[in-house]
């Protein structure tokens, strides 16, 4: 297993560093004991996504190092809105609605990090932002900031075109207020985050030095786009979310089982604690190969956010539909994914034959659906289909009129899926 010196250097190798203040003087910190980093997580919504994954497996990777992550949940700044990487002004919340939304990411957090006995810290902005004296802090913090050089920022750039609200322009005074206390309260030198918050970090890093003559870094991790061009994390449904009960296991499970083929490396990298040379050999791999790591990389993604039951149990499921894998002990040998299950005896699923020909026939999902007794009607099929209620071979059909043909027999067969639980296979027979 490769060796790191420090967590510089693995967070190096998995990709995770996109832009760093300061790189040799970082690398000399975090070698001299443990060190407390931040990332912000603003609560706009009542669950975190997808898209913050990168900076939460940036904190576990300090935390497994030693070091002290800070959590901060922005019930301050939630309150502003950031306007980093947004075309027009986020929805106002209330009060009540972000005091809500902060408890529930508290408690998805603790998922991740490991918050007993100070290893980890959870703190709300709105302790410090919520009671400031805004002529004091103009005054004392404001003055150090240069409006000329805000607008350079293409945060900033971005959203003049469309209109910048007063109100979101000091959200960069208010995220550099957040390093500075946390600086001063915990000897915080270290934040983190997407890259979209290049400008915020450095603006931060920049009022400590000012007020305080102290080093401090700042460190971004790419933003995630798959290798098609779109946002990572996006769903048919939306957000690919991490609360169970807005996305199920079983969805986030077959999200991660249904990437492109070539960010699996990546991925895996970014989303595993997997050995770096065993993911390096993904690679080389392609076809059948290339499958059982996209099924290992869902299975251990699944388990990091909702736990190993839960991940056996979408493991099941997905193996349910499209069949037993075998995975060969040279391919991630370090998963922890369970050999067992994949012998899944597959007798208990109905099942029919039908023969080759009758692709040749125009037969379609409805026609399937209702010949197989699977739904009483050709109407309730249909109405099911458009409520995003059946699948084939995992992937949801969106037109009733859909034909059956050769492209969708995989292994001699069809699997179909019917709400969540209902599996029927289909076999095909010369």
């Amino acid at each position: 297993m490769r060796k790191y010196k420090n967590v510089y250097e693995e967070l190096q190798d998995r990709g995770f560093i996109q832009q760093i203040t300061d790189p040799e003087p970082l690398i000399d910190l975090l070698d001299s004991g443990s060190v407390t980093c931040y990332v912000g997580f603003d609560p706009t919504g009542d669950s975190l996504h997808a898209g913050h994954l990168m900076a939460i497996m940036g904190l576990m990777h300090m935390q497994r190092y030693g070091h002290r992550p800070i959590a901060v949940v922005g019930g301050g700044t939630a309150m502003v809105g950031d306007p980093s990487g947004k075309t027009e002004m986020r929805k106002m919340l209330t009060r009540e609605q972000i005091q809500d939304n902060g408890k529930k990411i508290e408690k998805q957090l603790a998922h991740y990090l490991d918050f007993s006995d100070g290893q980890a810290i959870c703190v709300d902005n709105y302790d410090w932002l919520g009671d400031l004296r805004y002529i004091d802090f103009l005054r004392d913090i404001g003055r150090h900031f240069s409006v000329n050089r805000m607008l350079t920022f293409e945060t900033y750039k971005m959203r003049l075109e469309k209109g910048l609200s007063f109100l979101e322009f000091n959200y960069q005074l208010l995220q550099s207020y957040d390093f500075f206390m946390l600086s001063r309260k915990y000897d915080c030198r270290l934040q983190m985050g997407g890259d979209d918050q290049w400008a915020n970090i450095i603006a931060g890093a920049d009022l400590i030095r000012r007020i305080d003559s102290k080093d401090v870094f700042g460190l971004t991790f790419p933003l995630l786009v798959t290798a098609s061009g779109t946002k990572m994390g996006k769903t048919e449904s939306g957000a690919l979310w991490l609360d169970k009960d807005k996305t199920s296991p079983y969805e986030y499970f077959q999200y991660w089982v249904n990437v492109d083929d070539r960010d699996v490396c990546r991925l895996l990298a970014f989303f595993t604690f997997l050995p770096m040379e065993e993911i390096e050999q993904v690679d080389h791999l392609e076809g059948a190969g290339l499958n059982i790591a996209k099924t290992i990389l869902a299975f251990e993604a699944t388990k990091l956010t909702h736990g190993k039951e839960e991940a056996e149990k979408a493991l099941i499921s997905s193996l349910a539909v499209f069949g037993k894998r075998d995975i060969p002990l040279d391919i991630l040998s370090s998963s922890s994914i369970p050999r067992g299950l994949l012998e899944l005896d597959e007798a208990n699923i109905p099942s029919a034959i039908i023969p080759r020909k009758s692709l040749q026939e125009k037969l379609t999902i409805v026609d399937l659906l209702t010949q197989f007794s699977l739904l009483p009607s050709r109407g309730q099929a249909r109405r099911l289909i458009q409520q995003g209620g059946i699948y084939v071979n995992g992937e949801r059909v969106k037109n009733s009129d859909l034909v059956m043909n050769e492209s969708h027999v995989q292994e001699s067969r069809i699997a179909l899926r019917i709400g969540k639980k209902k599996h029927f296979h289909i076999f095909v027979k010369n």
